[in-house]
């Protein structure tokens, strides 16, 4: 990372600007709906923390979901991590202002890394929009990493979904409307395999964010699997990017990862820049 950063108000015009032109993509995380009091679980660790509720835990998954829902499904088979992925992210999350005004721009490509599906019921008033979810393979028999879907919820085919104006892509699948979830280590094995070549990312994905600048916003990389996947969506992008960030809270790796893509930090809280961001 930069030992001078950048004036964090001018690089949130910076990222407000490409916004409303359209010209940068939004990689949002559960960071923005956890602002407020929630009843579902707004980011990995909590996740893991209902699992826990649900089962014993060996040590080894306690804190990881990853390794929490592999554990469920090689005791208590595919259809029980579902079961309670669908019972954690029951009661919907209402979008939060950021949400509905990222829904109001004219922007080609969103990316929502979380389940709970508030960026999809912010755009619920437009009709021109598609969403593309990221998909287990396992137990559906079929050769595919992700599924299409309409503004109504109704699946449709990849070529439908590239006539979207805006097309939001959950890469980890999401609650609604038909509980893709991907969160086993053995789902994740599968798709790393290939991210390299990029053959999990849907095409229209890699066409929309070719020459975009990213900003992430209540996203964290504190693990290696959230690190490979945000490295890998932005590929082929241009050279100027963006995070909202405490930079005292981050981990080495963080840092380093934001230093290795060439990611700005912006260093403020995020409910600030968020208003900053509206203005």
């Amino acid at each position: 990372m930069t030992d001078v950063l950048e004036n964090p108000q001018v690089l949130l015009e910076e990222v407000s600007a490409g916004l409303k032109a359209g010209s940068m993509v939004p990689y949002i995380g559960p960071g923005i709906s956890a602002l407020q009091e929630q009843v579902v679980p707004m980011g990995p660790e909590a996740l893991a923390d209902f699992f826990a509720t649900k089962t014993t835990l060996p040590k080894r998954a306690q804190g990881n979901p990853w390794a929490a829902a592999q554990y469920i499904e090689s005791y208590r088979f595919r259809d029980t991590v579902t079961l309670w992925m669908q019972e954690a992210f029951a009661t919907a999350v209402a979008p939060s202002p950021f949400h509905a005004w990222l829904a109001g721009l004219p922007l080609p490509l969103i990316i929502d890394t979380w389940y709970a599906g508030e960026m999809r019921a912010a755009m619920a008033g437009r009709d021109d929009w598609a969403e593309v979810q990221g998909i287990t393979r396992a137990g559906i028999g079929e050769d595919r990493w992700f599924r299409f879907y309409d503004a109504a919820g109704k699946a449709v085919d990849a070529e439908t979904a590239a006539k979207a104006k805006t097309l939001l892509y959950t890469p980890h699948g999401g609650a609604v409307p038909d509980a893709n979830f991907l969160i086993s280590d053995a789902d994740y094995v599968e798709v790393l395999t290939e991210i390299d070549i990029q053959t999990p990312i849907p095409e229209e994905v890699r066409q929309r964010r070719t020459g975009m600048g990213f900003v992430f916003i209540g996203c964290r990389f504190h693990d290696q699997l959230l690190r490979t996947y945000a490295r890998q969506v932005m590929k082929r992008s241009s050279d100027r990017h963006y995070a909202i960030v405490d930079l005292d809270a981050l981990t080495r790796n963080e840092r380093r990862f934001l230093d290795e893509q060439g990611i700005q930090a912006i260093d403020l809280p995020l409910a600030e820049a968020l208003e900053s961001l509206m203005a």
